[in-house]
């Protein structure tokens, strides 16, 4: 009976603490675009060089809220395989289970783009962000893919789910073709992603004060990376070559390579 009443006290606990934690996120959000960037613009004049601080002070921003909500028992997390984050010009593709996995890989990717809903650009929590780090519309249209690789070309970390949205309930995944075709258009290795989340949590059609009986505990694994040719090749190495000369060919075959691949770890 004791163990019950401390574990009906501990999920109440949780389900406040998650409710503070999005409250300080969309409060942090609002302040950061009234007063951080407005200040960071007249401070820093040059655009490359305002961009930049942008997406650092994101960062630390990011990795704030991590840390509130492992602080605050809301989550715990592990992450292996960090040092392979610590360059420049990668493409960081990641399976998509949870609302808060964009927050956990930016937390700790060193000059991180990504792609962002055009719905985004519009909210007053996350417009000022947004904008001022240049981050990639998915409104964009033909260019979206030529944007994406000319990110990565820079320098920039870009991070991409290929999903597009959250995981269903089911487990299934389903991968679109648009990281596929970045990597073979712009002939870029992957740095491979893999999230978990036990107990399953904040996921596709879940509510926020819905929190698992026991603290959500991720794993985040950054994988070796995947050699383009290789991947292509997978299923018959002497038709490499015809693939990559066939770009949409090449597209389907790493999709799939992509999803099974991620079917398999997480």
């Amino acid at each position: 009976m004791h163990k019950l009443i401390e574990q009906r006290l501990d999920r109440m606990w949780r389900i406040g603490a998650t409710g503070l934690c999005f409250a300080v996120f969309g409060v942090g959000g609002l302040m950061m675009r009234l007063f951080a960037f407005p200040l960071l613009a007249l401070l820093v004049r040059d655009r490359q060089r305002r961009m930049l601080a942008a997406r650092r002070l994101i960062q630390l921003a990011m990795r704030g809220f991590v840390e509130l909500m492992r602080a605050t028992g809301v989550i715990r997390y592990r992450i292996t395989g960090l040092e392979r984050l610590q360059r420049n010009g990668l493409l960081i593709l990641a399976n998509h289970p949870t609302l808060i996995d964009t927050v956990l890989l930016m937390a700790f990717v060193r000059h991180a783009d990504c792609i962002v809903k055009n719905a985004l650009w519009r909210n007053p929590f996350t417009r000022g962000p947004v904008q001022a780090a240049g981050y990639i519309s998915n409104d964009q249209g033909p260019e979206l893919i030529e944007d994406c690789i000319n990110s990565i070309r820079r320098g920039s970390n870009l991070i991409i789910f290929p999903e597009g949205t959250r995981t269903p309930r089911d487990g299934s995944i389903s991968f679109k073709r648009g990281a596929a075709n970045v990597a073979v258009r712009g002939d870029c290795a992957i740095t491979p992603v893999v999230i978990r989340c036990t107990p399953a949590t904040l996921g596709k059609g879940c509510k926020w004060w819905d929190v698992p009986a026991t603290v959500a505990h991720f794993s985040i694994e950054i994988g070796q990376d995947i050699d383009l040719r290789h991947a292509i090749g997978a299923g018959d190495c002497n038709n490499t070559a015809i693939e990559i000369d066939n770009p949409s060919a090449a597209a389907r075959q790493l999709t799939h390579y992509l999803q099974h691949y991620f079917m398999k770890e997480s």
